[in-house]
């Protein structure tokens, strides 16, 4: 989409667009945990109810692109 272009924002926008904002959301969260990583601070996550802190020699990127780790 073109910076210029103007969106009209309907009921239905994030319904018809729910692929391209889900592709955009994790490639937000992989930037962060990529930071995170390379430098050096844990992350916390939610496993089995309840909260885990992840060193970030542990942080596992997904593949989203070529600017991740694998």
């Amino acid at each position: 989409m073109n910076k210029q272009e103007q969106v009209l924002l309907t009921n239905d926008y994030v319904s018809k667009h729910a692929t391209e904002i889900g592709e955009v959301l994790q490639r937000a969260v992989n930037h962060a945990l990529l930071m995170h990583k390379r430098l050096g601070n844990s992350v916390a996550s939610w496993q089995d109810g309840r909260v885990v802190i992840i060193p970030a020699e542990e942080i596992v990127i997904p593949p989203d692109g070529p600017e991740t780790e694998r």
